[in-house]
């Protein structure tokens, strides 16, 4: 099912239950149908997605200004919390409403920038009872201080991490710092008590992220 909410184009792919579990991915290039297929050909659990694309990547998913990591791409202008309401506070509401159903759960799921802001809502909203960064940005200036310095709003009941094994080696300082940020995310919430995994596969940044992202929510749902 294919719909429109804020601005956003939503594709919803509905469970078997009315209560199966929904899990909200925001996409870069409409991947959604590729994760999935993916998730399906490895997880028996029921579960509805909803993908969410039409994204101004650096500005809606990014928590706070920052400059650009390379020539070709723009600043980071810290536009998350908007679009964290309009995600929770509309295109949710609405995509329920349209699918006509009622999930048990709902949890948020990401790669890359956006897996770093399935994070950051932690912080925001309760609405998350689960969480699956895949790759995420965790080089962001300031991030690993937001994580270890405040409470999230939800603890959730899973959180998923994984990185490729060749990420950090860029000699881009800023992307090089990604493991380690990645790492101490990860560290506080297992500090915390979350039951959280952390996942290293083979490859840089961009080798397979819908197989990836799939196995994230897998676990997640498991």
């Amino acid at each position: 099912m294919r719909m429109e909410s804020a601005g956003k184009s939503l594709s919803m792919h509905s469970g078997e239950l009315k209560d199966a579990p929904l899990v909200v991915l925001n996409t870069f290039q409409e991947e959604g149908d590729k994760v999935y297929k993916a998730v399906k050909a490895t997880c028996d659990q029921d579960f509805s997605l909803l993908c969410v694309s039409g994204l101004d990547w650096n500005r809606e998913l990014s928590p706070w200004q920052a400059p650009s990591v390379s020539d070709d791409e723009p600043p980071f202008s810290g536009g998350a919390d908007e679009y964290l309401d309009s995600l929770i506070g509309r295109i949710i509401p609405d995509a329920i409403e349209k699918a006509g159903i009622d999930p048990a759960y709902i949890s948020l799921a990401g790669y890359s920038l956006a897996g770093l802001f399935a994070v950051y809502s932690l912080y925001r909203t309760d609405m998350f009872s689960r969480v699956a960064s895949a790759s995420g940005s965790f080089w962001f200036s300031g991030f690993v201080d937001l994580v270890r310095e405040r409470e999230p709003a939800h603890m959730p009941d899973r959180i998923y991490f994984s990185l490729g094994d060749k990420e950090a080696r860029t000699r881009n300082q800023i992307l090089s710092t990604v493991e380690v940020g990645t790492r101490a995310v990860f560290g506080t919430f297992i500090e915390k008590g979350t039951d959280a995994v952390f996942e290293m596969n083979p490859g840089n940044h961009f080798r397979n992220p819908a197989e990836r992202m799939a196995r994230g929510i897998s676990w997640m749902l498991d």
